[in-house]
């Protein structure tokens, strides 16, 4: 294949993958304005401008590209993880509570049209799911990485860890989003006293436990 030839396939593959996003953004955008009840092929389409076949090229029906629109905002809160955990200073679990839970406010209130549409919205069945996935995807992110450098430190004074970790995320992404004015430290709290790590923070620094 020579250089032209390949440059013009990789141009075809960035294309593609943009018309592919063009699609999940008008699902995002209708489902937050509309509904996902009334969410229909015929107004993605439109909101696109593409064929009703270049859709179905990509996704099979409605809930497929749905269920699409979903993983790429839950892409995005693992993203953000990621990012937190490489920033987070090490042996300071008090700062981690502070910046873990500003993140989990402002990715459940402000980040993404569609998780607002659906948490917002009177889908319970969709509501579900998508705490479901979000929950379970974050959970394990978390127990395989800051949980992980956490025992090396001290002791997990929990069982079922990962499950938790899915209890407190969805408790969490639903009380935020009908408490959105819960302050700060009221979420730090709960956190901390769910996972047994209040004696790492100020406040209850009575309850540390001895080394």
């Amino acid at each position: 294949m020579s250089e032209i030839e390949g440059s013009t396939s990789l141009h075809r593959r960035h294309r593609a993958g943009d018309r592919r996003d063009e699609i999940l953004d008008a699902v995002r955008d209708l489902a937050a304005e509309k509904g996902v009840a009334r969410l229909s092929v015929s107004e993605i389409t439109q909101r696109v401008g593409c064929t009703r076949s270049l859709f179905y090229h990509y996704f099979p029906d409605k809930q497929v590209a749905l269920d699409a629109a979903l993983d790429r905002v839950i892409d995005g809160f693992v993203e953000e993880l990621e990012r937190w955990n490489a920033s987070r200073t090490k042996g300071d679990i008090e700062g981690a509570l502070d910046s873990i839970v500003q993140i989990m406010k402002r990715l459940v209130l402000f980040e993404g049209k569609l998780p607002r549409s659906i948490t917002g919205g009177n889908n319970g069945a969709l509501q579900t799911e998508f705490v479901d996935r979000a929950s379970a995807r974050t959970a394990r992110y978390i127990c395989d990485t800051t949980v992980r450098d956490f025992e090396k430190l001290h002791e997990v004074r929990i069982d079922h860890v990962y499950e938790t970790f899915y209890v407190l995320i969805s408790g969490l992404i639903l009380f935020i989003r009908t408490h959105p004015d819960v302050p700060d430290d009221v979420l730090k709290d709960i956190a901390a006293s769910t996972l047994h790590i209040e004696g790492f923070t100020a406040k209850y620094a009575e309850r540390r436990p001895a080394r």
